[in-house]
């Protein structure tokens, strides 16, 4: 008994001079803003249904944004602050560079701050939007979203190097690079499979159509017939202007298509291809492409294991009342 008690005086005394915060500890939950703000869910999908008809790759682009703010710092919405001074933000770094969506999180941060005050983080917002802009199409919402994340205050261009992974990444970096963020390599075949909608730009993967190996050669690994058509829409050097689908005759629907794709060596990307290289992960692609019906739901599950990636729980980080600006200090 004396040993127990010991121990929970030890507790509380850790707790009262903050080495433990337990307020830090709070897990997400899917009825967070049940009390402060319960039509959190609807001002964001009221907003996406609108935006959507006129932007059919809205889903393409959110996902994006909340996989590379996710893998920077974690989900605290990071990617979305603007450059200050000369500490150049996220956005700024070359992988970010042709990210976009952020005014769309900005009319649904506005509409939020006149409906809730002060209580919704621009990091839930992204993970809502993202989830609805791919749901758009199916009326429905097709997976669930924890909320209860704050955001982060510091966004630096620095440090996506390494983070964020590239199109010419091999297998063994982008499995090293997912299982530091907690998944595996199931989540990264099928998180890869939101390449099935929206587009590329050329220099994303020219290197692979005109000189792969330094030598004005192609990637041995692409098919051919892929390859010339890919190089009559995008000529040499890259246009910064010209994009291509990601997944041909599918880029507008969420599906397994790409996995087909893949198997025929129609990956655009080296990454796309590398899939196919490892016996683990070609098992998981086949699976994919083989069971239509098991894509979705397997989505679903590795978007809520990357969605609580590093997240600022409790009173972490804070609630920006302007996404692309930190609070001012009080």
């Amino acid at each position: 008994m004396k040993v127990g008690y010991r121990f929970f005086i030890l507790v509380v005394s850790l707790i009262l001079f903050g080495i433990i915060d337990v307020c830090h500890a709070q897990k997400l939950s899917n009825n967070f803003y049940r009390k402060t703000c319960p039509r959190v869910e609807k001002i964001v999908e009221e907003i996406i249904q609108n935006r959507s008809p006129s932007n059919p790759t809205l889903g393409a682009k959110l996902i994006r944004l909340q996989f590379h703010d996710c893998f920077v710092r974690g989900c605290d919405a990071s990617v979305l602050l603007d450059t200050v001074n000369d500490s150049k933000a996220e956005k700024e770094a070359i992988p970010n560079q042709s990210l976009s969506g952020f005014d769309v999180i900005d009319e649904i941060k506005t509409a939020m701050e006149m409906a809730c005050p002060k209580v919704v983080s621009c990091a839930d917002i992204l993970a809502l939007a993202a989830r609805d802009a791919v749901s758009a199409p199916f009326k429905k919402s097709m997976w669930d979203v924890q909320l209860g994340r704050r955001d982060g205050r510091v966004s630096l261009a620095t440090e996506t190097s390494g983070n964020i992974p590239g199109s010419f990444a091999n297998i063994s970096s982008l499995i090293q690079l997912f299982n530091r963020k907690g998944l595996d390599v199931n989540d990264l075949v099928v998180l890869s499979g939101a390449h099935t909608i929206g587009v590329s730009h050329c220099g994303a993967f020219s290197r692979r159509l005109y000189n792969f190996t330094g030598k004005g050669d192609a990637d041995p690994s692409l098919d051919g017939a892929y390859a010339q058509t890919l190089r009559k829409q995008c000529p040499n050097p890259a246009s910064p202007t010209i994009t291509v689908e990601m997944d041909p005759e599918s880029s507008l629907s969420f599906d397994n298509h790409y996995y087909h794709m893949l198997l025929q060596n129609k990956g655009l990307f080296v990454s796309d291809a590398a899939l196919v290289a490892d016996r683990n992960s070609n098992r998981a692609v086949i699976q994919l492409q083989r069971s239509p019906y098991s894509f979705l739901p397997a989505f679903a599950k590795s978007m809520k294991k990357m969605a609580a990636i590093e997240v600022l729980t409790g009173n972490a980080g804070e609630i920006r009342q302007n996404c692309r600006v930190v609070n001012p200090l009080k």
